[in-house]
């Protein structure tokens, strides 16, 4: 049994791969094409195989290229160590893993707990790193690797290389100054709003600025811009002073609070859409997860938005 057991381990995993490939494509050079080495290097390797077996596993004069039947026997069992040893690495990395997430607080909404949550129920090894960012950077920290997704809301100027998984949506509100002629309304419209100052963000996607200020409006009044700010409790102050409104999503208020601002609902805009932001390449096993869990939160409505 134990030299049965050291006969097993000696077993070359990257040759049972190369075989099992070449059976797979029929034929020695595409498979060598597709493994990037030269056909004659993946012919030495499959007969060290063969060596260490002691037996042929492929019919050279068969084309295309098919297994003995030693080979058909290797075979299946062959995927399924491939397979396992796959799994096994996997779940030694998700163990030792760490996903870092991106985020403002305007963000950490319901569902947004409850993705956290199940991540760390389902993946307990994994270290979940929470980086605060400004909101023009939610985009721009995944493509650069800052971070390895990021909670955010589209659109965004560059959407190249990016993938955006719906985790909910929201109603928009208008964030009003107490004293507003329209802060006590139970919603407004849209066209309540035409002529009023908006805030704007000088530092952010021009894109992202104006879906927010809904620019274009349906009336074709010209949208009009003062005050920049850069963050939520910037935008807050300035709300409250009287020199702007903000057009913002519906679960602002429940993260940020001021005793001279309120929050009406517009009544006649689309919502937004609350998203995970990851790079479109990535496979990583916590990535793939936190995409899961996603599509799970989200069940029916969670389309995929964007590239």
């Amino acid at each position: 049994m134990a030299s049965e057991m050291a006969s097993a381990i000696d077993l070359n995993l990257r040759q049972v791969h190369y075989f099992v490939t070449v059976v797979d494509e029929g034929h020695l050079g595409r498979a060598a094409d597709g493994l990037y080495i030269s056909a004659p290097a993946l012919s030495q390797q499959i007969r060290k195989l063969e060596k260490r077996l002691g037996t042929e596993l492929l019919d050279r004069s068969a084309h295309p290229l098919r297994p003995t039947r030693a080979g058909d026997r290797l075979l299946a069992e062959a995927r399924v160590l491939l397979q396992s040893a796959t799994r096994a690495v996997e779940a030694v990395q998700e163990d030792s893993a760490r996903l870092r997430i991106g985020f403002m607080t305007a963000s950490m909404t319901p569902q947004t707990r409850r993705l956290l949550a199940e991540l760390r129920d389902r993946h307990p090894g994994c270290e979940i790193e929470l980086v605060e960012l400004a909101w023009d950077k939610q985009a721009f920290a995944v493509q650069k690797g800052i971070v390895d997704v990021s909670l955010m809301r589209p659109p965004v100027a560059d959407p190249e290389g990016l993938r955006f998984d719906l985790l909910c949506r929201e109603g928009r509100v208008v964030a009003l100054p107490v004293d507003h002629p329209l802060a006590q309304r139970g919603s407004v419209a849209l066209a309540d709003l035409d002529g009023e100052v908006h805030v704007t963000d000088d530092e952010a996607d021009a894109v992202w600025v104006r879906w927010w200020a809904c620019d274009p409006r349906p009336s074709g009044r010209p949208v009009v811009y003062g005050p920049s700010v850069h963050t939520m409790s910037e935008l807050l102050e300035v709300v409250a002073d009287g020199n702007g409104i903000s057009i913002t999503g519906e679960f602002v208020p429940s993260a940020h609070v001021h005793p001279d601002v309120v929050f009406v609902p517009v009544s006649d805009v689309e919502p937004s859409s609350l998203c995970l932001c990851s790079r479109s390449g990535d496979s990583s096993p916590m990535v793939r997860a936190a995409r899961e869990v996603v599509r799970t939160i989200g069940g029916a409505a969670n389309d995929r938005v964007g590239s």
